[in-house]
């Protein structure tokens, strides 16, 4: 996928400078597609070269002037183009810490643990503010009257993506650290036990 159908995915939630693209990558489409923000501005400039945004110039006092981003109909038509088309293969994943954990047999036991504790701990706080973005975005509606009424849902959908995702992660964890303490004591191994993640944020199941 290119970049450009991102940026323009995250476009359909209104008019966006460069920098709150960038920010906006990081709290929602970065469950599923990632960029830095240099990477964001060079793509804007050439969406907006090719007619798909425009660009005004917003005048601030003590800031720099900035430049604020909104689809064109040349760019919502191609949203629409580009949804019609069928999705290329999922990325390929290269995840160094089941690198680690396939080697734990001939490995450090204790560093392979308190890499999948930090795993655990990261794995917590984005479900935790998936789950606050989830919140928000019913705005205090259940979830059929959400989507009766809401005028867009795919933010929605693709939250409940990332927080699925990272609560599969805590699982995982949970149940890898037990499954190698168990390993260690039928090798009459005890591993010394960094703390598991016991100030995980309760994240409450999906209505």
């Amino acid at each position: 996928m290119a970049l450009r159908n991102a940026v323009m995915a995250a476009l359909l939630e209104g008019e966006a400078s460069g920098y709150d693209l960038a920010k906006g990558f990081q709290a929602s489409v970065a469950n599923f597609w990632m960029a830095t923000a240099q990477q964001i501005y060079r793509e804007l400039e050439r969406m907006e070269g090719e007619g798909l945004v425009a660009g005004r110039v917003v005048p601030q006092e003590h800031r720099p002037d900035k430049r604020l981003y909104s689809l064109t109909g040349a760019g919502l038509d191609a949203v629409r183009a580009y949804t019609a088309e069928p999705p290329a293969r999922p990325t390929a994943i290269r995840d160094e810490l089941m690198v680690k954990v396939q080697c734990v047999d001939v490995g450090d036991l204790d560093a392979v643990r308190a890499a999948i504790t930090d795993r655990m701990e990261l794995a917590a706080a984005k479900a935790a503010r998936f789950e606050r973005g989830r919140v928000r975005l019913l705005a205090g509606r259940g979830e059929d009257e959400f989507f009766r009424t809401a005028e867009r849902v795919g933010p929605y959908l693709t939250c409940l993506r990332g927080l699925a995702l990272e609560r599969e992660n805590l699982a995982w964890g949970e149940r890898a650290l037990k499954l190698l303490d168990r390993r260690a004591e039928a090798l009459g191994r005890r591993p010394a036990r960094p703390p598991a993640p016991a100030d995980q944020p309760r994240i409450s199941p999906v209505s």
